[in-house]
């Protein structure tokens, strides 16, 4: 039988057993620490189940009820006591009021007090998906505030809290015994039981709603069901939004700093603001802190780090016995804005006090800091860059003096239809300053103008043709100070102008091949460029180069703009590809021939040195997510010597998989001031899964150069760089990780040696 039942309006107040504000309180991102109140010997009692009761959540029978005031009923049995107006229901028994549903065996209403007791398979739902389970509940007719013993609450989003008994007060106030929360699954795969991955559990859990803050006594997080991590006087706001606390710390030991200990503290400053604040503890090293502060505007959004120490300082070429303690640092910032939908503004900065800070305390391997910022326009058919960038260098030879800084590069581009042959027009503007403050300076100012036309003929080629007009004008000025005079250029003004012709033909074949489809393309290029005077203009950013399949069919194969290749070539290759359902090979091969024999602009062991080029190619494989294998070549033009082999590949599953690379350089240079010298490297990595959510992991970095390739290199041939190995636990909300790793070389007060860290990260708790 179903009823509609009604009585007086009653206040209404915040549902804290099922609705997601009063629950999230046991979810805060981040956990704070107040004090110690803990209360270790009433963890020994009855500890709350987490298990989902074996209650299916009723779809109710109770009617509707339009009214706020109104509660809509229903029960297998039902007697009524008119005079003390006492309901008792029995039997599947179904109340909704406000769109709050509830279920249980009995109920007992005494509509003169508004009292309902519940008893037997309590189960309380709310409209934002939240569901309350209970042994026995004691509510006001609003089905909103009581007394509930067993509490076990499953939220929309799969955490679940549970509690011996939950208590809430006239005052708002709302206090849990013997309390436990947990967002991890409690079923395995085949729906069987199983300990949450980790958990929270409090003796005692107090909600004060003027302050909207929650405060727990012995509190302690558990890992598979062991205490390992005291939380004492841990406190939190409710909201769902990030508070101020502390985070879980980072353990590290290492042969430079000894045993390490870092705890975050993350500062909540403003919904758009926050901050994060690490002191780093060492028994081998002076203490170190670090900050991190983030915001996010109107327009856009930034971030600052930076570390601090106050300790003594090896040079990278050994030990110092007279060096002294200084102060230590880096700091770094980066953001982006966006003015308007056409203007924005990009930057990044880096800095450190010293070359051997990043690696010393194993911040970043990099070589060099670069700090850069760039305003850009884009329009529909027209850009604008306005940039600058500044290098600080931590190689051991370089001096920081002649580090560039280019402060503006100006570049803007506007394309144009042709409105003869249907192609395009593209005019650009482009002028660089660089300065050094022990080196040459120089300033570049050029404009140009480029033009494309694509068709395909009735045979189905592919042709392109390409012209392009450009003029320079250069200032440079202490030319001497370049050590490589091919880089150096004439001092004062010098100017030059730039064209260049190309036709560039590709004819693709497709057919049938193997139960697949498979795509052969002969490519030919030709390209004619007057005499241009290219060694009377500095190179800036034209050096360094190396020939392969990328810049095979450029017009222009120098890197940047300094340097044009002139004279009259043409290039040649064949492109085939074959794939079928899951399985894909691409390959790729070409050589170009220079049709005047006018010395060449490319230094030796790049592979245009000659008439003829080396020959160059490229190979992938793919099948499915399994493999990925890359295979880049330079082959001698004269004995088909490998002049440049590298291997990538990748094998395996997500869980299961190998990294392998190996990259050889034989280049047979003679002007080793080309920073082209040569290498040979092996490189693996992997990841093997031993059980569900247990791996190991590992990487190692080997140098196999031989003294025979580089004279400048110590290596002899086999010269471990780094290795790492590892163990790692990942499963829905918990992350653990210890990895043992080695450097074998000394970067100054870098040292070379064994280093451990273990990481942990608890998922839905913000840590």
């Amino acid at each position: 039988m179903s009823w509609a039942l009604f009585h007086r309006k009653a206040r209404p107040r915040p549902l804290w057993l099922a609705t997601a504000s009063g629950i999230a309180l046991f979810a805060s991102p981040v956990l704070a620490q107040t004090g110690d109140e803990s209360t270790r010997s009433a963890q020994t009692e009855v500890r709350p189940d987490l298990q989902t009761p074996d209650i299916v959540p009723t779809t109710t029978d109770a009617p509707a009820v339009k009214a706020e005031d109104q509660i809509g009923f229903a029960a297998d049995n039902l007697n009524y006591d008119g005079d003390s107006e006492v309901v008792i229901a029995e039997g599947n028994v179904q109340m909704n009021r406000e769109a709050i549903e509830m279920r249980a065996d009995k109920v007992t209403w005494d509509r003169q007090t508004g009292k309902v007791f519940a008893e037997g398979n309590v189960v309380i739902k709310n409209p934002e998906g939240d569901t309350a389970y209970g042994d026995k509940i004691e509510l006001t007719d609003t089905l909103r505030d009581g007394v509930i013993d067993n509490l076990l609450v499953v939220l929309d989003n799969g955490s679940r809290l549970a509690a011996i008994r939950g208590t809430r007060f006239d005052n708002g106030n709302i206090e849990l015994e013997n309390a436990a929360y947990t967002p991890c699954p409690v079923e395995d795969n085949a729906g069987c039981p199983k300990n949450p991955s980790w958990q929270v559990r409090a003796v005692r859990v107090m909600y004060d709603k003027a302050k909207n803050k929650v405060r727990y006594k012995g509190a302690r997080i558990e890992i598979f069901g062991l205490p390992l991590i005291p939380l004492p006087g841990l406190s939190h706001s409710i909201n769902n939004e990030a508070s101020s606390g502390l985070l879980v710390p980072e353990i590290r030991l290492d042969r430079s700093n000894g045993f390490e200990i870092a705890v975050p503290y993350y500062l909540r400053i403003a919904p758009d603001r926050d901050a994060t604040i690490t002191p780093h503890l060492y028994t081998g090293a002076a203490p170190m802190i670090e900050g991190e502060f983030r915001a996010l505007t109107d327009i856009g959004s930034f971030r600052i780090n930076g570390y601090a120490t106050y300790g003594s300082l090896v040079p990278l070429t050994g030990e110092d016995p007279n060096s002294r303690k200084r102060f230590r640092g880096y700091l770094e910032s980066a953001g982006k804005f966006q003015f308007d939908p056409h203007w924005s503004l990009t930057y990044s900065g880096r800095i450190a006090t010293d070359r051997t800070f990043m690696r010393r305390y194993d911040i970043s391997r990099d070589d060099r800091l670069r700090s850069t910022f760039e305003a850009e326009r884009i329009g529909g058919n027209s850009y604008l860059s306005i940039a600058g960038w500044a290098t600080q260098t931590l190689r051991v030879n370089d001096v920081q003096g002649q580090q560039a800084i280019a402060l503006p590069i100006i570049d803007f581009r506007q394309r144009l239809a042709d409105p003869w042959f249907g192609g395009q027009f593209e005019l650009q503007l482009n002028t660089l300053a660089i300065g050094r403050t022990a080196g040459q300076d120089t300033q570049r100012a050029f404009a140009g103008a480029r033009w494309d036309l694509r068709g395909l003929t009735r045979l189905g080629q592919e042709v392109t043709l390409t012209a392009l007009v450009r003029g320079d004008v250069y200032h440079s000025d202490e030319n001497l100070l370049t050590a490589i005079p091919g880089y150096r250029g004439k001092s004062g003004w010098q100017a030059r102008g730039i064209a260049a012709i190309a036709a560039d033909m590709r004819w693709p074949f497709v057919g049938e091949f193997m139960g697949g489809t498979q795509t052969l393309t002969p490519r030919v290029q030709i390209v004619a460029t007057p005499p241009i005077k290219n060694l009377d203009i500095p190179n800036e950013d034209s050096r360094a180069f190396d020939l392969e399949d990328s810049n095979l069919f450029a017009i222009n194969r120098f890197n940047g703009h300094d340097r044009f290749e002139d004279g009259a070539r043409i290039t040649y290759g064949v492109e085939w590809n074959f794939s079928r359902p899951g399985f894909n090979v691409t390959s790729v091969v070409g050589q170009s021939y220079r049709l005047s024999d006018k010395p060449s602009l490319f230094p030796d062991g790049t592979g245009l040195t000659d008439r003829t080029s080396d020959i160059v190619g490229r190979t992938t494989v793919a099948y499915r997510d399994f493999l990925r294998l890359t295979h880049r070549f330079r082959l001698d033009k004269d004995n088909l010597a490998v002049r440049r082999n590298e291997f990538d590949a990748t094998i395996g599953s997500r869980s299961t998989y190998a990294v392998l690379g190996y990259s050889r350089l034989n280049r047979d240079i003679l002007l080793l001031g080309e920073e082209l010298q040569d290498r040979e490297e092996a490189r693996v990595g992997g990841r093997v899964a031993v059980a569900k959510n247990w791996s190991v992991f590992g990487s190692a970095i080997v140098d196999l150069t031989q003294r025979t390739d580089d004279p400048t290199s110590s290596a002899d041939g086999f010269e471990p760089i780094r290795h790492r190995l590892g163990v790692a636990y990942d499963d829905e909300c918990l992350s653990i990780a210890l990895t043992w790793r080695r450097d074998y070389a000394d970067t100054g007060d870098a040292r070379r040696g064994n280093s451990y860290s273990f990481r942990i990260a608890f998922r839905n708790l913000g840590f």
